[in-house]
């Protein structure tokens, strides 16, 4: 799809098609690109907005937790082992007597910021490699292919609990480079397609007949339109990722203390279900939250981006 609609402007004022249709009315039409199309169709979504105010409000308090949480996570009293609810202290306490309302807020910076560098390094390193093999065909394709199945082969999770089981640490650096070793040939194949597509449509066989460089056509031409799907799955992966996260953490592979994690607070909460099932229940909300808001983003932009569902 070319990034803009092409029309005429008469001297009168009045717009026509590329058919030669007058507007009715004589008023000017003006041109749009499909970003600004999706945004028309992303600014009348409630889900939209409802969506990025979750996702704004965890970025922030990912940022500054203090804002709204003044204690110390690593702060704990044994004297206060699995109390419940009680005046300043609104979630209660976890086994090691630490108020789980600071944990549980001070957990969003580790998960959303695992979240957000392995959805950044799997798109980067994605949609290099898609693009590619995409543009390139041939060897190229085929060799980039057959090293993205490799790593497609792989169980995420049964390769994450091997690999993080050896390599010592269990930091966020750590587990967000095997998320993205794991996770980039989704988006590679994603991009290879968007890639293929585009090269094929008119304007870029026309763009490469006035001898136009590879280069160009590559940014110019067709990276802009190949990379709406590229960013609906990675909108949409971004709460797999965080997902993910806290599943290599409740497994003890994962991040690991002194870090805060909802993950760790899961874990450390399942055997205490019945006797404090207030450790469980906040920690794993604010992931649920979390993870359907950024699917809410996902499926809104997709809708927006993707001109066959309109």
């Amino acid at each position: 799809m070319p990034d803009t609609i092409p029309s005429a402007v008469t001297e009168a004022g009045t717009a026509t098609t590329p058919d030669g249709l007058a507007v009715p009315g004589g008023e000017r039409e003006k041109a749009r690109s499909l970003w600004s199309d999706a945004w028309h169709d992303l600014s009348r979504k409630p889900m939209f907005y409802i969506a990025g105010v979750l996702i704004l409000f965890l970025v922030v308090i990912s940022l500054w937790p203090g804002l709204i949480a003044g204690g110390d996570p690593l702060n704990c009293d044994l004297a206060n082992s699995q109390v419940g609810p009680k005046s300043g202290h609104p979630f209660g306490f976890d086994t090691q007597g630490c108020d789980v309302y600071t944990r549980t807020v001070f957990g969003a910076r580790a998960s959303v910021t695992v979240g957000i560098l392995t959805t950044a390094g799997a798109a980067l390193l994605g949609t290099f490699f898609g693009g590619l093999a995409g543009f390139l065909g041939g060897i190229w394709d085929s060799l980039i292919s057959m090293l993205g199945n490799i790593f497609f082969g792989i169980p995420i999770l049964l390769g994450g609990v091997v690999f993080l089981s050896v390599v010592k640490g269990g930091s966020v650096t750590t587990v967000s480079t095997f998320m993205i070793l794991l996770g980039w040939p989704q988006i590679a194949r994603i991009a290879r397609g968007a890639v293929v597509t585009a090269k094929q449509q008119d304007y870029v066989q026309a763009a490469k007949a006035l001898g136009a460089s590879n280069s160009r056509m590559l940014l110019r031409h067709i990276a802009p339109n190949a990379l709406a799907p590229i960013i609906v799955v990675s909108t949409i992966a971004l709460g797999t990722y965080i997902s993910l996260e806290a599943t290599l953490s409740f497994l003890g592979v994962g991040l690991k203390p002194p870090a805060v994690s909802w993950g760790i607070d899961i874990s450390a909460a399942s055997d205490q279900i019945r006797n404090a099932p207030h450790m469980l229940l906040w920690p794993a909300g604010a992931l649920s939250i979390t993870v359907l808001a950024f699917i809410m983003l996902g499926d809104a932009v997709r809708d927006a981006l993707d001109p066959k569902l309109r």
